[in-house]
Parts: structure tokens; C-alpha cells; sequence
């Protein structure tokens, strides 16, 4: 490796050595690292170009007089890296701190009589850089930053002032112990819904699960999809995680559903049995369900628009002024969709931004700007459903805080976006198209994980002064009570995959933890939303200190706390500022887990390699659930009824419940059950690893909502974890 690409690879954070999932050093190749660096838009393959490359970006950067952003706490005092051309370091210059409320703050200085930290010459001429320290402390908030040399404007960046740690809620600060649910919420069953979860459908859930005694409800990833390709369901490969999943809109709730026309349509014997037979299936089918719903949702907006759009209707203004606070996201999402459309009826290639007709594969391109004035109808619907979308999920979350919820709704940040997305279609520079997200081999995943999910450049992301990640944490905090960020160590690195190589052939890329971390826990404090980090999988140790310091919570699994003995270590030892729960969507129910299915669909799938490893997971399961067994009998938490050697226990709902009840009796502040495990389900709802082997993301709950919380036993399963829940509030 030449000295420009060793260079690059210690620069661009690209990291050499990890430990893995099993404790184990292991080494990042090479030609892997050179890869990385190639998708990071490197001319790895010719030196001088390289070298020349590198030459051009130390320049520009030194020709930049201030840094694009700096994230500082608030109880730090205000500095800056300013740099000059010599001849100008004895100059006085000015510093407009213009502060996020408008009010303005002025720093006169001289760069010379400040510390110097570095020099170089370019193009014969020698520039310097400067820190500049201030007794000043800024308030919380985003803070414009403007450089001046008398009246020359010579460069631009930003502050970002941030709290020490995120928000807690009080009650949770003084030892409360609270519980929820999770739920995917497409697979909730109701007597009302068009075949797919709905945002009514949560309002009722929030309510029912409420007067049980639970303090939130944990969803699933709900961003925007693709409404012409809805079979590409994954909520974790979303085309752009600022905004909604319009597919989970209740179409019966908007008041222009109520026309006659609209009416006549929905009452009509072919809609009413398309309904009735697109709510029996087990398994949702995507198309059959947008079909219907988009379509009345169409004859909804014909009629909004001929009530409200042509006239100064108070609807009219607020439609309009939620498109102004979208902006350019909103557009970008919007034109998008529309032209997915136009392009679907026209028989042509559609699934995202790289098949796209080339004059409009920019978004900043004349073409788009002249399609989305041709079609702004059709671009107004689908902004529209935003705007619906937002209504139907603040009104959800409303009734939450109404009936009493302590956090209410949680929603969940995916990692990433799919490679066809509106958002990378909108930055695309922000975005290494040629790598993908994954993970190294890990217990979840023995081969290692490839997500499809291109990867922000954390370079680029720092220019644009960490924007794009503002606007991700500010939207998914919203009217929202908690957040999960899935894969929590995306803060700190990243495991990136070269395009057509196998997942475990990456390597590690770091990200501004420090930064990023300050920028959550701002958004966090403003937006009353606590923050969940998912740390499963690889998970180097200073990620987890660092989620404590910053108020985070930790993202505890019972089949994976357990000792170097084998043992399951006891809900009270959990650490108090963590989310405990038992299982999650990427892994089997309860029922599934004791029955060993999802071993069984993994060989069917051909998950593993061999049949070796294979019977080696069948036999690490069986000792684990005699653990399991030892652990709930020696806590009391199952009675004497249930053998304590495994191979006569089979799974019971004594057993289920046993081990649902057993975690609330732990020291985790919060604690997470699923709806499957409440139903005893079996099937799981995602394969990790699979695309078309496995309906991932399609299966239903077994009953409908009504039925769940009229089961008596599943009231008495809720009353003691309730219970439970409050005695360990009280230890």
C-alpha cells in the first residue's frame, strides 16, 4: 500500500483491527481497505491521480477559512480554528455569531495573537491556522457563524451547542419501572383496516394496551416506502426515513372520504370483498393492498382539491404551510414518487433514482424541475399523504399521552436507505452508492450481513455540517416519546461492504461519534424524547460507556446475557438505565425459539454453510434452554409443574408467560414484550440474511386487536408484569 492510500486509510477513518462478535482479533484486509477507500470516490488505481487528489483536498481545505461546523457542550467555552494566508494573520477580523433566536454575538480578534497550531504553503504562499478562544458560552441550540476581515465576508460554518445528556423523563430519573409493547405495525389484524396496520389502528392499541398498565408502545420502522413498488416492504430499507409510510394511513378518517362518489366506490360489492379477502390472509399482501388504498386515496385528494385547494380554505393554508416546512426534503420525496408512477404506467423500469431515464437521474436537474411542474398534481397527492400521514400518527401518539402513557410511542431510526431512495436521489453526495451497510459474521449472522443500504460518507456528512442528520433525529423525534436507533453503533462505525463482495470481506469505517452523539441528545432534550440505542452484534466497549454518559439507553437481550459459564445472567443485574426484552423481530418468538423453527427454516433458507455448524447451533440451543429453565426455576419465576431437565418441556403457556414475567421482575428501567409472544406465535416476522427465501415483513398477528385484549388470560399475563413492574419500581 503506497503512502497516499496509508494516509487515506488512517484519514478516512477506515479501521485495520477489531475484536468480533466472540471476543476474537481480526484484521481488516488490505484490498479491502482499498475498496473502501475506492468507494469513497478515490482514484485508487493510478498514483498520481491519487496523489493529486489528496493534494487538492488538503488545499481546499486550507483555503477554507472556518471549519463547516463544530459541536461543543454548554458548558464549554466558545472556540474556533480559523485559517489565514500570513499576510493576513496580523489583520483584525470579526466573528458574527448570529444565534439561533436572531440575537448577535461578536468576536473582534487577531488571528496572530492566538494559538498557532499549523502552517503550510500553497501556490507560494504560506497559509496558517489559528485556535481562537473565547470566555463566551453559547445556549443550546444550531448557531450561524459568519468570518469578516473589515467588510469582506471571507467564509461561513456553524456551531451546534449541545446538552450533556439526553432527556429522561423524570419519573424514570427516580427509579420507575415501566413497560410496553413492541409491534410491527403492519401486522396488526382489525375488523376496519384494508389488509395492513393502520394509524387507527395503533390509536386503538395505545388505548386497550394503556388501561394494562403499559407506559408505550415500540413500532417498527415507519418510513416512507415505495407506494408504485409496495412489495419492496422492508421497514428497514426505506427510501427516505424523514417521512411517513403512507400505507398506513386510514383512509376512512380524512373528511373527504365522506363524498358520495367515494362513497358509492368503497360500498360497492367488488371493493367490499376485495377488503374482506385482503384482511383474511395471514400473510399481507402488499400489492393487492396498495392497489385499493391508493386508489381511494386518489378520490380523497380529487375532492380536497376541489373543496380546499382553489380556495383561501383554512385546510388550504394548512396543507400549504406543512409544504413549506417540508421543503426541498418533502419535494425530493414527493417528485420522486411521482415519477416512480408515471414511469410504472408506462411499462418502464421504476424501482428507484438509477433507472431512471438519465435527464432525470439528478434532482437538481432542469428535466425534474419541468417534470414536477408538468405533474404537480400528481406531486401535491403525494405530498398530501404526508401530510395526512403526519396528522393520523400525531393523533395516535395524542391518544397515547391521553390515556395516561409515560413515553407513549417509540419509534425506531433504521440504518440506512436503500440504494433507489428519494433520499440519496436527493444528496447524492453524501452517499457512497458503490459500498453497502452490513455487518461482520456474528451470532445473528454466521456469514455476516449485507443490507443493501449505501452508506453516508462521514467526510461529506461534515461538510454539509451534519444537516442530513439533523433533520433525522429532529423529524423521528417528533410527537414521538422515545427513540430506538437501530444498529446504535452506526454513531461510532460502520461495517461497509464493497459492492459484489461478501459481507465478511468489509471493513470498519468511523463515524464523529462524539459529534453525532451531541447533535442526538440536543435533539433528544428538545423534542422530551428519550433514546434507546440498539447495541446487539459486535460491540466494541466504547460505545456502550459513551451511550451511558450521553443518557442513552442500552438495548439489553435475555438470550444474550449470559455468563462464560453458560448461565443466564438475572434481570437484576440488568444495568437499570437499559430496555430489557426477550426477543426481537430479527430473531424467533418464544414459541419458535423453544421449538428450534428457526433453525429449522434457516437450513431450509440455506442460512448455513454446512451441516457441521448447523448441528453445532442445534446444540448450543439445547444447553441454552436448559440454562433458561435453571435460571426460571431457580428465580421462582415458572412452578415445579414444569420439569427442570429440558428434554421433557416442551413450550407451554405456563413457560411463556413464565419467562415474560420473569424479565419484569429486572432492574432495567424499561422493558419490552412482543405482541407475538403475548398470541404464542411461532412464525417469525424477519429472517436475517434473506430476501425471497422467507415472506419477511408480510406476517400477520394470529388474532384480531378487539380479540387480543378481551382474552382473560392475556389480561392476567398483563396484570403481573404490571405488578411485577411496580414492586421492582419499589426495591
Amino acid at each position: 500500500m503506497n503512502q497516499y492510500l496509508e494516509r487515506l486509510v488512517e484519514e478516512r477513518g477506515i479501521e485495520s483491527n477489531f475484536i468480533d462478535a466472540w471476543g476474537k482479533p481480526a484484521v481488516i484486509s488490505e484490498q479491502s481497505k482499498i475498496k473502501l477507500l475506492k468507494a469513497m470516490g478515490y482514484d485508487t488505481e493510478n498514483e498520481s491521480a491519487l496523489a493529486e487528489q489528496v493534494q487538492q483536498e488538503a488545499e481546499e481545505q486550507w483555503l477554507t477559512p472556518l471549519n463547516p461546523v463544530k459541536v461543543s457542550k454548554v458548558d464549554e467555552h466558545f472556540s474556533f480554528v480559523v485559517r489565514v494566508a500570513i499576510e493576513h494573520a496580523a489583520s483584525k477580523h470579526k466573528l458574527v455569531i448570529e444565534l439561533e433566536d436572531g440575537e448577535e454575538q461578536v468576536v473582534d480578534f487577531v488571528p496572530v495573537d492566538n494559538q498557532l497550531q499549523a502552517s503550510v504553503d500553497i501556490s507560494d504562499i504560506e497559509f496558517q491556522q489559528y485556535l481562537v478562544t473565547t470566555d463566551m458560552l453559547l445556549p443550546l441550540g444550531y448557531h450561524a457563524l459568519t468570518l469578516k476581515r473589515g467588510n469582506k465576508k471571507l467564509s461561513t460554518g456553524r456551531q451546534i451547542t449541545v446538552p450533556q445528556r439526553c432527556f429522561i423523563p423524570n419519573e424514570i430519573q427516580a427509579g420507575k419501572k415501566i413497560w410496553g409493547l413492541s409491534v410491527q405495525l403492519y401486522c396488526l389484524r382489525s375488523e376496519a383496516n384494508w389488509g395492513v396496520g393502520d394509524f387507527s389502528d395503533l390509536a386503538n392499541l395505545v388505548e386497550q394496551a394503556a388501561l394494562q398498565g403499559a407506559d408505550f408502545i415500540g413500532l417498527n420502522p415507519i418510513h416512507a416506502l415505495y407506494p408504485s413498488n409496495p412489495d419492496a416492504c422492508s421497514p428497514y430499507g426505506p427510501s427516505s426515513r424523514r417521512w411517513l409510510n403512507s400505507l398506513y394511513i386510514d383512509v376512512t378518517t380524512i373528511d373527504t372520504f365522506e363524498d358520495e362518489d367515494t362513497q358509492a366506490w368503497f360500498n360497492s360489492e367488488d371493493i367490499q370483498q376485495k377488503l374482506s379477502h385482503l384482511r383474511s390472509l395471514e400473510y399481507i399482501d402488499y400489492e393487492g393492498v396498495a392497489e385499493v388504498k391508493y386508489e381511494a386515496l386518489k378520490r380523497v385528494f380529487k375532492t380536497f382539491k376541489a373543496k380546499h385547494l382553489s380556495k383561501n380554505t383554512k385546510l388550504n393554508k394548512a396543507f400549504k404551510a406543512f409544504i413549506a416546512e417540508g421543503g426541498e426534503s418533502l419535494a425530493t420525496l414527493s417528485i420522486c414518487e411521482a415519477l416512480q408512477e408515471t414511469l410504472k404506467r408506462d411499462g418502464k423500469d421504476h424501482w428507484g433514482w438509477p433507472v431512471f431515464p438519465d435527464e432525470y437521474k439528478d434532482f437538481d436537474s432542469p428535466e425534474v424541475a419541468k417534470f414536477a411542474k408538468k405533474e404537480k398534481d400528481l406531486v401535491a397527492f403525494y405530498q398530501f399523504l404526508q401530510w395526512q400521514a403526519a396528522q393520523q400518527f400525531e393523533a395516535a401518539s395524542d391518544k397515547a399521552k391521553s390515556s395516561g402513557m409515560l413515553l407513549g410511542l417509540y419509534r425506531d431510526l433504521a440504518v440506512g436507505v436503500s440504494e433507489g431512495s428519494a433520499e440519496i436521489w436527493g444528496n447524492k453526495s453524501l452517499y457512497c452508492t458503490d459500498a453497502s451497510v452490513g455487518a461482520p459474521p456474528d451470532i445473528l449472522g454466521p456469514l455476516g450481513q449485507n443490507w443493501g443500504l449505501p452508506p453516508m460518507d462521514p467526510q461529506k456528512l461534515y461538510e454539509q455540517a451534519y444537516q442530513p442528520i439533523i433533520d433525522l433525529f429532529s423529524s423521528n423525534m417528533k410527537k414521538s416519546g422515545a427513540l430506538r436507533i437501530d444498529h446504535v453503533m452506526a454513531l461510532l462505525r460502520l461495517w461497509w461492504v464493497y459492492r459484489g463482495d461478501d459481507a465478511g470481506k468489509g471493513g470498519y469505517v468511523y463515524y464523529p461519534v462524539d459529534d453525532l452523539l451531541g447533535i442526538l441528545a440536543l435533539e433528544s432534550v428538545r423534542n422530551e424524547s428519550l433514546v434507546i440505542g440498539e447495541d446487539l452484534g459486535t460491540v466494541p466497549e466504547e460505545i456502550r460507556s459513551k451511550l451511558a454518559d450521553n443518557g442513552m439507553y442500552s438495548y439489553r437481550l435475555f438470550f444474550f446475557e449470559q455468563a462464560q459459564d453458560g448461565g443466564f445472567y438475572s434481570p437484576s443485574h440488568y444495568p437499570v438505565q437499559s430496555m430489557c426484552t426477550l426477543t426481537t423481530h430479527d430473531m424467533p418468538t418464544l414459541s419458535g425459539y423453544w421449538h428450534c423453527d428457526d433453525l429449522a427454516l434457516g437450513k431450509e433458507v440455506g442460512l448455513y454453510p454446512d451441516q457441521d455448524v448447523l448441528n453445532t447451533l442445534y446444540n448450543t440451543r439445547h444447553d441454552n434452554k436448559q440454562q433458561i429453565l435453571n435460571t426460571l426455576h431457580g428465580h421462582h419465576s415458572i412452578s415445579e409443574h414444569i420439569s427442570r431437565d429440558v428434554n421433557h418441556v416442551g413450550m407451554t403457556t405456563e413457560l411463556n408467560y413464565g419467562m415474560q414475567t420473569h424479565m419484569a421482575s429486572g432492574s432495567s428501567a424499561l422493558l419490552s414484550l412482543q405482541l407475538e409472544d403475548w398470541l404464542q406465535m411461532d412464525k417469525p416476522v424477519n429472517i436475517p440474511g434473506t430476501f425471497k427465501e422467507y415472506p419477511n415483513w408480510k406476517r400477520k398477528l394470529s388474532r384480531n386487536l378487539v380479540d387480543i385484549f378481551n382474552d382473560q388470560s392475556i389480561s392476567n399475563l398483563a396484570k403481573a408484569v404490571d405488578n411485577r413492574r411496580k414492586a421492582a419500581s419499589t426495591d
